[in-house]
C-alpha cells in the first residue's frame, strides 16, 4: 500500500475522504501526518491535538476486506489489530468497545471507520508519551518505554501488513471476545439511557446486546 507523508493536516481522515471523493487519490492508500489540528474523535467530537502522537488514515476497497466482516464492526477489527501490534512492543493497551484504545482507565487513542462509495476509510490516532511534564499529566498516553521505541512510519507499515494478512473477522473476534470483560467497569449512554457493559453480551458480528437491544455503535 502506498504511504503518503505530510507535516501538518487538519485531519488525516478528512483529507483522505476529500481526496478520494475528488478522485485525487485511489484506494488502497495511507496518509500519515506529524501533526493534525482538527482531528476527529468518537461521536463526532474533536480529538484534541497532543504534542506527540501517531496520526494516520488508510483506505481499502471493500472487496479487499474479509468476507465475514460486517462494516459496522470494522473499527473493532482494525482497532484490535492495532492493539495487538502495540502489545507486541510491550504496551498494556486494550480495546474498549467499539473503537477506543485504553491503557488501564485512560483513553489513549481511537479508531473511526467510514464507508465512502466502494471504499472503507479508517482513521487512527494514538497519543504517545510526551517529554513535557504538563503533557504527561494532561493526556493518557502509550507507555513511555513503548512510545520512545516507535518509529511512526515503520510502525504504520508493519500495521498495514498485518491488516492485509488478516483474512477473516473470526481471526480477530475469537481473541477479542476473551478480553471483552475489560469493559465491565465502564458504562455508556445510548438513546438517553445509561447502560452498563457488565450487562451486555458481545455477539458474533461485533455488536452488543443489552436489554434486548442490539447496538453496533455509540455514535
Amino acid at each position: 500500500m502506498e504511504i503518503l507523508e505530510y507535516d501538518v493536516l487538519e485531519s488525516t481522515q478528512t483529507f483522505l475522504i476529500g481526496a478520494l471523493k475528488d478522485s485525487k487519490l485511489q484506494a488502497p492508500v495511507c496518509i500519515i501526518c506529524r501533526s493534525q489540528t482538527q482531528g476527529i474523535g468518537s461521536r463526532g467530537n474533536t480529538w484534541e491535538h497532543t504534542p506527540n502522537a501517531l496520526y494516520f488514515s488508510f483506505a481499502l476497497p471493500l472487496e479487499l476486506l474479509p468476507h465475514d466482516l460486517r462494516l459496522e464492526s470494522a473499527s473493532i477489527f482494525f482497532g484490535y489489530i492495532l492493539k495487538q501490534n502495540l502489545q507486541a512492543l510491550g504496551s498494556k493497551v486494550w480495546l474498549k468497545w467499539p473503537n477506543d484504545l485504553y491503557v488501564e482507565r485512560d483513553k489513549v487513542g481511537g479508531v473511526l471507520s467510514t464507508k465512502i462509495q466502494n471504499t472503507l476509510v479508517c482513521g487512527i490516532g494514538v497519543n504517545l508519551f510526551g517529554t513535557h511534564r504538563a503533557d504527561i499529566a494532561k493526556y493518557g498516553t502509550i507507555e513511555k518505554g513503548v512510545s520512545m521505541n516507535i518509529d511512526k512510519k515503520t510502525f504504520v507499515q508493519n500495521y498495514l501488513q498485518t491488516v492485509e494478512k488478516t483474512e477473516s473477522w473470526k481471526q480477530i473476534f475469537r481473541f477479542y471476545q476473551l478480553e471483552f470483560e475489560n469493559n465491565f467497569a465502564f458504562s455508556f449512554h445510548h438513546q438517553g439511557r445509561e447502560l452498563f457493559f457488565k450487562d451486555a453480551r458481545l455477539l458474533e458480528d461485533g455488536s452488543i446486546c443489552v436489554d434486548s437491544q442490539v447496538i453496533y455503535s455509540l455514535r
